[in-house]
């Protein structure tokens, strides 16, 4: 029953590709290993086994483990909805709102049922990866922290801290962070990881050397940019920041970037389609003229967005798109804004609201307190289909009645225009699906689904691991952990 934590001098310094990189890796030696991130803030989620939801990233890693996802391997989710307000999720359960001015009281109040979660965990396997968040640095987050040293020191947890040395600057991230968090909390990092590396190693052995001098940790080796991670989930928004352009000869698949975007990762699953070219478009850019689709994602502030949409002038673009006889998909939050209205006569997005949407589909949603979690398989265009719904409120109407996907307990999900060209579904990670990534592209005359997206992702866990256990001394981290001599 060991353990061994990763924490990072910053965010995203690639602590979620690198647990799940050691989590495949030990699982590949045999051990029973199960992943577990304390607290984590992410509009990117996946239900549970338990019924639950938990982290996206959490998801990717206990399918690095080879086992199923469950609650307790991220039994603290905030997830935004505005600026200063997230919803929370404990054990996989919404238990409420947190906004900035009780957030460390509340975090802090969590701590035994975080404790609850990992012991079970423990119990369960022969070593529990843990992961961090941010950076133990920020030491004005020191009080009441559940996600860093303030975890592992009341599990009693070794940690070993990575560095990014992409981003440049790392010898001071590392030696920084030794210099500013306290002697007790520094007295559980037993050494460091340098993450990203470009080129040759050798190059930057006087500065690991340093490292190790001013810090006092020893070091575990010096990781290689993982390419084979771009066929991962996208487990972070920081992707969203690097929006693609599309390539000659390809498809255009748009995506317009909302401020609360949530499980964007949906999308994931086209980029194995050589055929299209998935096409993430930031504020201040107009959805381009030249797409074949557009994709309206999910969101965790419906309302809030589809305002934002609009002060974008999206809309005037969707509705163009439209009249040229374009093709539209919107997820989750993507299908309620295609509808007629959208009401949330309950203020759980913010204040009440009853607000116009899109209109694209001849459908209404009312938002409630009662959340939907559950996997479902079903067919939609022809074509079986599997994937998850988690969404608050229901949406009804005379659209309803031609539904995107049946499901095998005979539900209906979503509405499909009578055209065939505006689709609205709840179904999460539908695109997973090689028949129905079919069935789709065949509408805009693009050749898909030869692929398996989840053969994919596990032969990318594969790939990582091996590049990983190559640079890094598992065996000298796991002897910290508590495994072997």
């Amino acid at each position: 029953m060991a353990a061994l934590m990763l924490q990072g001098t910053g965010s995203d310094v690639g602590k979620s590709v690198l647990v799940a990189a050691l989590c495949r890796a030990l699982t590949n030696r045999g051990l029973r290993v199960l992943p577990f991130k304390p607290q984590n803030m992410s509009n990117n989620a996946a239900v549970t086994t338990d019924g639950g939801e938990i982290g996206r990233a959490q998801a990717l890693q206990a399918v690095a483990c080879r086992v199923e996802p469950h609650s307790d391997m991220n039994p603290v989710l905030l997830k935004p909805q505005a600026d200063r307000t997230s919803q929370l999720i404990v054990h996989g359960r919404v238990r409420g709102t947190l906004g900035s001015g009780n957030f460390r009281e509340a975090r802090g109040a969590l701590m035994a049922e975080v404790l609850e979660s990992y012991e079970r965990l423990r119990a369960a396997s022969d070593i529990v990866i843990v992961e961090g968040a941010g950076s133990p640095a920020e030491i004005n987050l020191r009080a009441g922290d559940i996600a860093n040293m303030g975890f592992a020191r009341a599990a009693n947890v070794p940690v070993v801290l990575i560095g990014d040395i992409d981003r440049g600057g790392v010898i001071a991230s590392l030696v920084g962070t030794r210099a500013v968090i306290d002697v007790e909390d520094a007295a559980m990092i037993r050494g460091f990881l340098i993450n990203k590396f470009r080129g040759d190693p050798a190059l930057f052995e006087d500065g690991y050397r340093e490292i190790e001098t001013r810090s006092g940790w020893p070091g575990f080796g010096v990781i290689p940019w993982l390419s084979a991670a771009a066929r991962l989930p996208s487990e972070d928004a920081v992707i969203l920041e690097r929006p693609a352009d599309p390539r000659e000869g390809r498809k255009m698949i748009a995506c317009p970037i909302l401020p609360r975007i949530s499980n964007f990762d949906d999308l994931d699953p086209l980029k194995l389609e050589s055929g299209v070219e998935i096409v993430m478009v930031p504020p201040g850019r107009p959805i381009p003229t030249e797409a074949a689709i557009i994709v309206l994602p999910g969101s965790k502030a419906t309302i809030a967005d589809l305002a934002a949409l609009r002060a974008e002038g999206w809309d005037i673009d969707i509705k163009a798109h439209h009249r040229r006889g374009g093709m539209i998909v919107g997820l989750c939050g993507g299908y309620q804004m295609l509808g007629r209205r959208i009401a949330d006569p309950l203020g759980l997005e913010g204040a009440p609201a009853e607000v116009e949407g899109l209109g694209l589909l001849d459908v209404e949603t009312i938002l409630s307190p009662a959340k939907t979690l559950r996997h479902v398989q079903g067919t939609a265009l022809g074509a079986a289909v599997e994937g998850y719904e988690m969404h608050m409120g229901e949406t009804c109407g005379p659209g309803t009645a031609q539904p995107f996907a049946v499901l095998e307990d005979g539900a209906r999900d979503g509405a499909i225009n009578s055209e065939g060209n505006v689709i609205g579904s709840y179904l999460h990670s539908l695109f997973a699906s090689s028949d129905l990534r079919r069935a789709l592209l065949a509408r805009i005359e693009v050749a898909g689904g030869g692929r398996d997206y989840a053969a994919d992702v596990d032969a990318a866990l594969d790939d990582i691991a091996a590049e990983f256990a190559g640079h890094a001394d598992i065996d000298a981290m796991l002897r910290i952990a508590g495994i072997g001599a």
